[in-house]
């Protein structure tokens, strides 16, 4: 039983891991903010975690016991709104991007109701969604973009067929080369650090720098003048590479040609590199000979010319040398970069980008795909624009940040983290192996990392590990989240590295070139939870008939996105986009909502958490709930449990459906399906709904996940379906 921490004594932070000493003077500390706080209200929970975070009282190398008993014990009897581990500073919030820039602009656009950017955020945030043309004219002067031609007008909404509006019409310019180029603002001169990276194996050795200018001479002089050689404007090229130095700047040498990247993620089989080359038309693939992880080599280059027709260049993953023998259309790394001395001009030293339509298609992404052939759609160069404003605002990406966040230029967090980087003036970080243990954590320390990146999965990872302790991560000043539901446990051990740094949540796609929901600099956050709808996005929230609720009413519903957004997809290569993201949709305010499937929940104090998605949701005896809202609730009922994956079964004679619980339990721990049956449907009834029950608890080694490692319910749904019809056949 969890005490109130006015009932905690020094005996429970001894017995947490704190010494006599440390116990002593916390205890202290704590009465001492306890008698400054004497109500038990929300709000007064909230002032007593606020002193002991802002006065850096719990420090980062305290037990994780001692921050989950604290935590816990300060919001014991939080009910009402989300408990709050973050709070912004006035003087901080006049410090990041979004902050300053409503200084300068929003006494004028708003006039006398503007205060201060933590107090007026709201009422910004709603102006850019009403004005969104306004917002974007004064934020494209921000981010390290520039236009050949500049663009007729910002937004263009006279083709009634365009439910996202022209952007930016007329305009040409070559985004990779605003990428490569040094600004003023942001601050981006030539000698600034571009990229850091650390290869495995090499842990206590210095991290490598390349400088802006020397990330533009191998990316124009080398590499995009070699592709001009071996391939034509506008070819589909295709890379299925670890996200290294030399990745990144393959991709932007393929964008800086005028050519279009195909995302293909290293851990893909033959068959899945085959579907994304063939509806991507790709001519050509850049890849690796070996993938190094962990200390091992794994085969990637017989794994493409298994898939792989096209031509197939192939770079060493140690070395000048390829591991492999080539197929005779194939060319080593080496081979291809001597390549660009045999071509006219190769002594130049100077390289021209080719300059396109902001609506040419620069980079071809898939979804994650379920069922049948993911999604193919292209990023045009509207994509980089949006990704970027949004880690502007969000994230407060600033000149000099250094930015890690290990993913790969397969997922969409690839090119995003790239953009984020390269068009704000900060360095991108990049570990060079597996991001599971504590070479990864050295990487970051040593690398001086600011913003760390990260999915839900990974943070649980280095939390039951414990592969990160003593290592210094207090240079980190924020965090970011996306992919999956964040736990909130895992969570206060992350934040808690850093003297709790805020952790940005994300959640968007990759059909929208941004997040629609987010944390900010500028409000309160709370653990696994989204403060606010990114910058100019507008959405309602609608229940089973089509109905928006009150964007003021606490409610649990589908989202509907507001139709217009700069850089959201107006295609998809190998489907009907209409039909996939507005068919069916209803109608607000005369506009077309904009599909995106999720299942969100609005609290009373305004936050949002996903519940799920629109498939995942069930009907437990007339009561629609999520498997998300379930499973957080089940993944704390027992220290054994993993995760959880919560279905509801319709029973064969069309009975109410049946909840179904399918559980991965630690290594080293073990239960029955009986105990937890139990232990589930007691939190599930003392935490959701007194009436909701399990039926049923399956034990399994690992869950089906889709290739971007979301769970695949709809799979334990259908094997719980033939198992239940087999047993009613019996």
């Amino acid at each position: 039983m969890v005490k109130s921490v006015k009932e905690l004594q020094v005996e429970d932070l001894l017995n947490a891991g704190l010494t006599v000493t440390e116990a002593n003077e916390l205890y202290r500390v704590l009465r001492d903010i306890l008698s400054q706080c004497p109500s038990d209200t929300d709000n007064h929970r909230s002032l007593i975690w606020r002193h002991l975070v802002t006065r850096k009282l719990l420090k980062p190398s305290f037990p994780h016991s001692l921050h989950h008993l604290l935590y816990h014990s300060v919001y014991h009897s939080q009910h009402t709104s989300l408990p709050l581990y973050w709070f912004p500073s006035l003087d901080t919030s006049k410090r990041t991007n979004l902050g300053r820039f409503m200084e300068t602009h929003a006494p004028q656009l708003l006039g006398p109701s503007y205060k201060d950017p933590i107090s007026s955020y709201r009422l910004f945030h709603n102006f850019s969604v009403q004005h969104p043309q306004l917002y974007w004219s004064l934020l494209l002067k921000e981010l390290s973009v520039s236009f050949v031609e500049p663009p007729k007008s910002i937004l263009d909404t006279s083709d009634p067929s365009r439910h996202g509006g022209t952007w930016l019409p007329g305009s040409v310019l070559n985004i990779a080369d605003c990428c490569l180029q040094p600004s003023s603002h942001p601050y981006k001169p030539d000698d600034s650090i571009a990229i850091v990276w650390r290869d495995e194996g090499f842990d206590d050795s210095e991290v490598n720098r390349i400088t802006l200018k020397q990330l533009r001479q191998q990316v124009m002089l080398m590499v995009a003048k070699a592709i001009d050689g071996t391939f034509s404007k506008g070819d589909a090229i295709a890379i299925d590479m670890q996200m290294t130095a030399n990745a990144v700047i393959i991709y932007l040498a393929i964008v800086l040609a005028g050519c279009a990247v195909v995302s293909i993620a290293d851990s893909f089989a033959p068959k899945e590199i085959a579907t994304r080359l063939r509806v991507s038309k790709a001519k050509g693939i850049f890849t690796q000979d070996f993938i190094a992880r962990g200390g091992r080599k794994f085969p990637l280059y017989s794994r493409v010319i298994e898939a792989a027709e096209c031509k197939v260049i192939v770079l060493p993953v140690a070395g000048d040398d390829v591991g492999v023998q080539l197929r005779e259309q194939d060319l080593s790394w080496k081979g291809f970069i001597s390549s660009a001395n045999q071509t006219q001009n190769s002594r130049s030293d100077y390289y021209s980008p080719s300059y396109q339509s902001v609506d040419s298609v620069t980079n071809i992404l898939f979804s994650s795909g379920t069922t049948g052939d993911p999604k193919a759609i292209p990023w045009t160069q509207l994509a980089p624009i949006r990704s970027a404003a949004d880690g502007w605002a969000a994230i407060d990406v600033q000149a000099g940040d250094v930015y890690c966040w290990p993913t790969n230029l397969g997922w969409v967090m690839g090119p995003t983290v790239l953009y984020h980087c390269f068009l704000l003036g900060a360095t991108l970080a990049l570990y060079h192996g597996s991001p599971q243990g504590r070479n990864f954590g050295k990487f970051v320390q040593d690398a001086g990392v600011t913003i760390l990146g990260t999915v839900p999965s990974l943070v649980k990872t280095w939390k039951n590990t414990k592969c990160m302790e003593g290592l210094d991560w207090t240079k980190i000043k924020t965090f970011c989240s996306t992919g999956e539901t964040s736990n909130v446990d895992d969570d206060l051990w992350l934040s808690s590295k850093a003297y709790y740094s805020p952790i940005v949540e994300l959640c968007g796609g990759t059909e929208l070139a941004s997040s629609y929901i987010a944390g900010s600099p500028l409000q309160p956050q709370a653990f696994g939870a989204f403060s606010t709808a990114s910058m100019t996005t507008g959405f309602v929230i609608f229940d089973e008939n089509g109905v928006p609720y009150p964007d003021d009413v606490a409610c649990v519903g589908e989202v509907g996105l507001f139709p217009l957004s700069l850089g959201a997809s107006d295609r998809i290569l190998n489907a009907d986009h209409e039909k996939v993201y507005f068919k069916g949709m209803p109608i607000y305010k005369g506009k077309v909502l904009r599909r995106h499937g999720d299942i969100i929940r609005r609290t009373v104090d305004g936050y949002i958490v996903v519940q799920g998605r629109a498939d995942d949701t069930m009907n437990l005896g007339g009561i629609k709930t999520s498997s998300v809202e379930i499973e957080r609730v089940c993944d704390g009922a027992d220290e054994c449990i993993l995760e959880t994956a919560a279905v509801g079964v319709a029973t064969t004679n069309r009975g109410p459906e049946q909840l179904v619980v399918f559980v991965v339990l630690k290594k080293g721990y073990n239960s029955t399906a009986e105990t937890l049956k139990m232990k589930f449907t007691k939190a599930i009834q003392s935490n959701l709904n007194p009436l909701f029950k399990v039926t049923l608890v399956k034990i399994v080694p690992e869950f089906p996940r889709t290739s971007s490692n979301k769970i695949l319910r709809r799979v334990l749904r259908d094997q719980m379906k033939h198992e239940l019809s087999v047993q009613s056949r019996l």
